[in-house]
């Protein structure tokens, strides 16, 4: 469920009006068109909106999951799984049969193969399966064109690739994730491939390069009233700074990282 229907399934639980809600918080059209989600609250607006909701963070997921079948339940499950990182069980539900037997469009095959990958990454130290599936997903686009789905699973299969230090094809894959990405109608998933595409480049030894993706994921993001991804952001830019000796960088990078951590309840990850 995006941010917009959220709210707006909320305050018509409560039986308020957008005038009741918006008072003194902001325009009514502008909440409006949050509802509608024509347009995205930055931190501020969104907590005071969410208190006189009565609604906790918590309940507020951003990012939008793709589906892998036209089966509600199954898709809200796999969200469940994926949200709350359990990989182990995102995979086996993914490869049960009643689960495969959903999955009926090229669409959806798409997506199916992009969290298969995503599961495998985290369970499977061999890699093999998860670069696999994921190179499966990223040649899956129709008519070559470069969603954010094929731009995700693109980027996900350069920091496989990356992280099992074999570098030849990350430079090419990071290049087609990113191309043209500011001409694209934005979607809040698009905060990830810029992630993605520092931690491959974390991954080959290049901090420089993965700093930089970094500062422009976070100007990309900030640019776009969005906060999702910034706290792993600052969390690898923290990494890095750390790892160079640069105690004053690294603990302002981390402090910021906390704050977002502690008012969006984003996980992190502990280690690379």
């Amino acid at each position: 469920m995006s941010l917009g229907t959220t709210l707006k399934q909320v305050r018509q639980q409560q039986h308020r009006s957008q005038k009741n809600i918006a008072t003194g918080i902001c325009a009514q059209s502008m909440l409006s068109a949050i509802e509608n989600d024509h347009y995205t609250p930055n931190a501020k607006l969104l907590l005071a909106l969410c208190h006189r909701l009565g609604i906790s963070l918590d309940e507020i997921s951003l990012a939008t999951d793709f589906a892998i079948s036209g089966d509600d339940a199954l898709n809200t499950r796999m969200q469940e799984l994926c949200n709350q990182h359990r990989y182990q069980e995102l995979h086996d539900f993914l490869t049960d049969s009643i689960t495969l037997a959903a999955v009926t469009t090229g669409e959806q095959t798409q997506a199916y193969y992009y969290y298969l990958g995503v599961a495998e990454l985290h369970i499977d130290a061999q890699l093999t399966h998860a670069a696999q599936n994921l190179k499966f997903a990223a040649a899956m686009a129709e008519d070559h064109t470069a969603t954010t789905l094929t731009r995700l699973a693109t980027a996900s299969l350069a920091t496989v690739l990356a992280k099992q230090r074999q570098s030849g094809q990350v430079a090419q894959l990071i290049d087609q994730a990113l191309v043209n990405l500011d001409q694209r109608p934005y979607e809040e998933n698009q905060n990830i491939i810029f992630y993605l595409a520092a931690l491959a480049a974390y991954f080959l030894g290049k901090p420089q390069v993965a700093s930089q993706r970094l500062l422009t994921g976070i100007s990309f993001t900030t640019e776009h009233q969005s906060h999702y991804m910034l706290a792993n952001y600052y969390r690898l830019l923290a990494e890095i700074a750390n790892q160079a000796g640069k105690a004053n960088k690294a603990e302002d990078a981390r402090q910021k990282q906390q704050f977002l951590t502690e008012l969006f309840h984003e996980k992190v990850p502990e280690k690379f």
